[in-house]
């Protein structure tokens, strides 16, 4: 091998790798910054190579996908002066790499701590207006609402962008739900105390009503009866008295076989009567 081909094999391997480290390449989800002596030149890189200068220009790259800072739970407290505990999380990207860089020096992870801190800033102003009902029952987009409207100009200012904030769960301490359960235990009691108080008095007053028609029914019933029985005997005596004109001889032996028929229904009672009295006269051979 001679002295030519012994140069010409580190010059290609050179070259070979200068044009490696003149080139690089921005994903479909990064951000990248290209550094000339520590100084940013550039950052509005579009996905795909690029060419950069050795030993001149770096390139630092940052994920430019959705970030999620699952915050820990914390305390507020509320208009009431009631603690809350709340879970939340925010759902951040970066927007402007260039901000993002010399503020949070591109570390992610401060990043986080700085929005922890902002986010719970705003948080503590907002629980503090409202009670702990109002947390509980209320839309809880109308609190969203206002928060990213409050901390995206502040969130603008590190070159991040807020997407969501969410409220996972609003908790109360142990001790005030012991007594909010207290509260609301006594507070069903009185609703039920009220509720059969009021079946009582309906009952009352239904009971009242029956017997009120019931006494109604039975003297109408009694009126009708009295009424058809003074019919009935009008109708009797006067078949009766129709009888008694047509035959008054058998009218009174029959009124004397009925007179029988009582008097004789006990046998273990004694009349004592003469013999020839007109009870008797019916059992005299006379007749």
């Amino acid at each position: 091998m001679n002295t030519t081909q012994t140069m010409i094999i580190p010059l290609g391997l050179s070259a070979l790798i200068l044009s490696a480290m003149s080139v690089f390449y921005v994903g479909e989800s990064e951000k990248v910054i290209k550094f000339q002596l520590g100084e940013i030149v550039k950052s509005d890189y579009q996905p795909g190579l690029h060419f950069k200068i050795p030993l001149i220009n770096n390139i630092s790259a940052f994920d430019a996908r959705i970030l999620t800072l699952d915050a820990k739970s914390e305390r507020f407290l509320t208009s009431e002066k009631k603690n809350v505990i709340v879970d939340s999380f925010v759902k951040w990207r970066i927007r402007d790499v260039d901000t993002y860089y010399t503020t949070m020096g591109g570390d992610q992870y401060q990043a986080n701590l700085r929005l922890d801190q902002i986010m719970k800033d705003a948080m503590r102003g907002e629980f503090g207006l409202r009670t702990i009902k109002q947390l509980v029952a209320e839309d809880r987009g109308e609190l969203r609402q206002v928060l990213m409207t409050k901390l995206s100009p502040i969130a603008a200012e590190y070159g991040i962008e807020l997407v969501d904030i969410r409220i996972k769960r609003i908790d109360l301490p142990d001790e005030v739900s012991s007594s909010v359960y207290r509260r609301m235990e006594a507070e069903r009691q009185r609703v039920a105390r009220e509720f059969r108080s009021q079946g009582a008095e309906q009952a009352e007053q239904i009971s009242a009503q029956a017997d009120k028609e019931k006494e109604i029914i039975l003297a109408n019933a009694y009126r009708d009866a009295e009424k058809i029985r003074g019919r009935g005997d009008a109708q009797a005596a006067e078949i009766y008295a129709n009888s008694y004109g047509k035959n008054e001889e058998f009218y009174a032996f029959y009124r004397s076989l009925s007179a029988y028929q009582v008097a004789f229904e006990n046998t273990e009672d004694t009349m004592l009567l003469e013999p020839n009295s007109d009870f008797f006269k019916y059992f005299s051979k006379e007749q």
